[in-house]
C-alpha cells in the first residue's frame, strides 16, 4: 500500500517499520535521524516500550506496514515524535478495527491526540473493508474521553471495567 505520511495542520503521521521498532528497543535512533526526525524528551515512554514488541509482532505479519498497525505523531514545527497512534491490526469479519493512542505528558492538552487520530480516521475509511472504528479507555481518563468524543464517537457502556467506544463513517 504506497504511502509516506498522514499530514494534518500541525503533525504528520509517520508508520513505524520493524527497523525502527528494533532501533527503539536498542536505543539506536538511526532509523529515526535517517528520516529527519527526534524523540521528544519523554518518548519513547513506558508504554510505548511495552507496546513496540507487539508492533513488531504485527508487522512481521505484512510485507511491508498496512496502515492499521502503529504509526508516530510527529510535530510539523520541530520534527520531534511526541507520542503515537494506531490499530491494533487489519479489520476484523465484521469490518472493524480497535484503534488506540498516547502523547508524551509535555504535549497533552493541546489538541494533538485529537487532531492526530482524526487524521488517522480520514485516512482509514477511505481503506476498504473498514465499516466502524472502535475504542477503549480507563473510566478515569477523562483526557481520553473527550478526545473521542470530540472526534465523534459514541459511548457503547463498559466492557472488562473499560469505557467502549465506536465511530462509523459520516454518510
Amino acid at each position: 500500500m504506497p504511502f509516506k505520511k498522514i499530514t494534518t495542520e500541525r503533525l504528520y503521521l509517520i508508520p513505524f517499520t520493524r527497523s525502527i521498532c528494533e532501533g527503539l528497543l536498542h536505543d539506536d535512533l538511526t532509523s529515526l535521524t535517517a528520516l529527519g526526525i527526534k524523540p521528544a524528551q519523554g518518548w519513547p515512554d513506558e508504554d510505548m516500550l511495552d507496546t513496540l514488541p507487539r508492533i513488531m509482532n504485527k508487522l512481521n505479519l505484512v510485507p511491508s506496514p498496512s496502515g492499521f498497525e502503529s504509526w508516530m505523531i510527529i510535530e510539523k514545527q520541530n520534527h520531534t515524535i511526541i507520542g503515537d497512534t494506531g490499530f491494533k491490526g487489519l479489520p476484523d469479519s465484521n469490518g472493524a478495527a480497535d484503534v488506540g493512542y498516547g502523547i508524551i505528558e509535555s504535549a497533552r492538552r493541546n489538541g494533538y491526540a485529537t487532531e492526530a487520530v482524526k487524521g488517522l480516521i480520514n485516512w482509514a475509511f477511505q481503506q476498504p473493508g473498514l465499516l466502524v472504528i472502535t475504542a477503549s479507555c480507563d473510566p478515569l481518563n477523562t483526557g481520553s474521553q473527550q478526545v473521542l468524543s470530540a472526534i465523534g464517537f459514541s459511548f457503547k457502556g463498559t466492557h472488562e471495567g473499560f469505557f467502549q467506544w465506536e465511530l462509523r463513517p459520516s454518510a
